[in-house]
Formats: structure tokens, sequence, C-alpha cells
């Protein structure tokens, strides 16, 4: 399921959503512009790399990407998404909640494969706490998708369904992964740096939002 469009307009320009969009396409625009062997030693030095675990590295990761797909998607989620959640924590705040969110989905990761040699890069971890923060404060909303099944179909679903979903299918793999990685390589989706992350936005959104209800929160008799 592709999400769209949700139908809560932002009340405030995100100007951190954006800024953090148009950092991450800089960031790729160099990655692609470096030759191949240049490109694999600039992940390595900037990526998380658990067996060589270095703390500014939590940091570099999440503005690093490894296709245009992966770019292309973490960027449309987040500009989806992103916009609603800066809105209730407020500008400032949505930076920090942000990054702490990134920082925990790496560390997940790194506590799931301590030996890995392998750079971890991407902003999946931090957008999906941006994920989980939109879960806890915009339930009731409704997200246009994009439904590639028997037929392509374009429904909405409640918010609720949406990430509910997106979460467990992250979960189920983060597990299928963990039962094989001892005998298999651990390459390809940061699946636990993304259940992480989401879990972190979920418990993180309280400390960070404001206090006040936005009107579709509330109930009136």
């Amino acid at each position: 399921m592709i999400p769209l469009r949700d139908v809560i307009p932002s009340r405030t320009t995100p100007y951190i959503t954006i800024t953090i969009i148009v950092l991450n396409a800089l960031a790729w625009l160099f990655e692609v512009s470096l030759p191949h062997d240049v490109l694999n030693e600039f992940l390595t030095i900037y990526g998380v790399v658990p067996a060589y675990f270095s703390w500014p590295t939590l940091i570099t990761s999440m503005f690093l990407h490894g296709s245009w797909s992966h770019v292309i998607g973490n960027m449309w989620y987040l500009w989806i998404f992103g916009d609603n959640v800066e809105d209730r924590v407020g500008h400032g705040r949505f930076i920090f909640f942000y990054l702490l969110c990134g920082i925990a989905a790496a560390l997940g990761q790194v506590a799931v494969n301590p030996s890995s040699m392998l750079p971890t890069i991407g902003a999946s971890g931090a957008i999906a706490g941006v994920m989980g923060a939109y879960f806890v404060l915009y339930p009731h909303s409704r997200v246009l998708t994009l439904v590639p099944w028997i037929f392509i179909q374009i429904i909405e679903l409640p918010a609720i369904v949406l990430l509910g979903f997106w979460f467990l299918m992250q979960l189920f793999s983060a597990g299928a992964i963990a039962v094989t990685a001892s005998t298999h390589g651990s390459g390809g989706v940061a699946f636990a740096a993304h259940v992480v992350g989401f879990v972190a936005g979920l418990g993180g959104v309280f400390l960070f939002r404001k206090r006040q209800l936005d009107p579709w929160e509330r109930v009136d008799f």
C-alpha cells in the first residue's frame, strides 16, 4: 500500500520537514556524483557500521541513501506525515524529535546485528518515528492510498489502519530476518530500525507534543 496524501492540511509552513527533504536530496545528489569505489568508502565512513560503531554516524547515516527508490520513497513518506507532526510538536522540537527517533532506530539495528560490517544508511528509522507520532496524534485521519492488489485501487484508509498494517509488516519482516541471521547475510532493508523508530515515535511524541488539542482530535457533544 502506497500513501498518496492525508486529509489534514498543515496549519503552518513545515519549514523543518522541507529542510530535511532538501538536505537528503542534496546528500543524494552528492552520492551519485561519486565514483563507485569512492562511494563505497564514503558510505562506510558515514554510515552506521555496527562492527566499527562510531557515534557521529548515528546522525550522518540519516541523510544517506542507497538508491533513487530509497530516497524518493523515504522523502515521500516524510512529506505526507511530517508536516502534521511538525505542526503538533512545533518546528524546533520537531528537529530533536526526528533526530532522536533516527538515533534510536540506528541503535536498535546495531543491537540486533552488532557484528555486521555493512553500513546502515537511510532516513527510514527517523521517518518511522514520525509515522509512529502520526499514529498517536491523528488516528482518525484518513489517508488516500494506492492499493496494488488484483486491481489497482485508490481508496481512503484510516491512518490507524494504514500505519498499523505498515508496522506489523516491519515487525514480521524483522522477526523473519532475526531467525535467519545466524546462517545468512543480513544485508538489505533494516526492518529492526523501522520497528524501533516507530516505537520511539509512539512513546516520544507524548514528551514533545504541544498540550492543546486540534479540532479533529475533539469530540463535540
